[in-house]
């Protein structure tokens, strides 16, 4: 008896395991790798949702942003870019009163390092180098920083707390060049226009922003030995209602081209 019942007993056994090995495959054949995937492979990381970006950015950076912020949006289907330029001592206050933004780049390193606890960790982008902005034909011959000492000179500069004005004092005092300005500026496009409308004889501006002037201003070049390096640093804002595409766009600065963008303009590379 008891022989007879065991043989049942696996009989049973080898039965339902036969009929649960079909069912186990049509399973597994049923299942779809996610998209972008191959077989045996982790699924590819999702595309950052489609959001509208609020980025403050250094005024020096107004035209190759217009024109990165279009290439980012082609790129991106669904998401918009809205740039809210100033000069980075601006951009700071605003961020600290909790200007809605999700992203903030400066013209310096100090700026941004003053905000630690409202970004995120900051990536240096771009680089940037001073020039002597002139007037028209360059009329009163400037050829080097110490000209701008001449007293019959209408000089503009940044104000002190503008990354522009503090890398101008910078280099002037490096060189012992006293310069008495008649007006000192919240920014750099500021001091260009000053220039290029003829209300100074000359100012001392970004490279990129004098390039911009075509023949409205004379460029003089700064010796390096005699030049400061303006490095913009990007982060996204902690306050971001957008945290993930913030991020996605940040780090895209960094990418070939983006940063391409930005070379063809004139900034230096990173």
């Amino acid at each position: 008896m008891f022989p007879t019942l065991t043989r049942r007993r696996a009989a049973a056994a080898a039965l339902t395991a036969a009929l649960l090995v079909p069912l186990a495959a049509c399973g597994k054949a049923d299942e779809k790798p996610a998209a972008g995937s191959t077989p045996g492979s982790a699924p590819a990381s999702a595309e950052p949702k489609a959001a509208n970006l609020t980025v403050l950015a250094a005024s020096s950076l107004t035209d190759v942003f217009k024109t990165a912020g279009e290439a980012y949006q082609k790129a991106h289907p669904g998401t918009k870019i809205t740039f809210s330029f100033a000069g980075s001592q601006e951009l700071a206050a605003q961020v600290k009163q909790g200007a809605p933004a999700d992203a903030l780049v400066t013209a310096d390193t100090k700026t941004m390092d003053g905000l630690r606890t409202e970004t995120g960790e900051p990536t240096i982008i771009a680089k940037n180098r001073l020039v002597i902005a002139t007037g028209k034909g360059n009329p009163f011959k400037i050829d080097e920083l110490k000209d701008l000492a001449d007293t019959k000179l209408k000089v503009v500069l940044a104000a002190p707390e503008v990354p522009v004005g503090r890398y101008s004092k910078q280099i002037l005092d490096a060189q012992k060049v006293e310069v008495k300005p008649v007006s000192q500026e919240p920014n750099v496009r500021a001091v260009l226009s000053k220039v290029e409308l003829g209300e100074a004889d000359a100012g001392l501006v970004y490279k990129t922003d004098s390039a911009k002037s075509g023949d409205k201003v004379v460029t003089v070049d700064i010796p390096d030995e005699q030049n400061a390096v303006a490095s913009y640093p990007a982060a996204t804002l902690k306050q971001s209602k957008n945290a993930e595409a913030a991020a996605a766009f940040v780090a895209w600065l960094s990418t070939p081209e983006a940063q391409k963008i930005l070379q063809d303009a004139g900034f230096q590379k990173v």
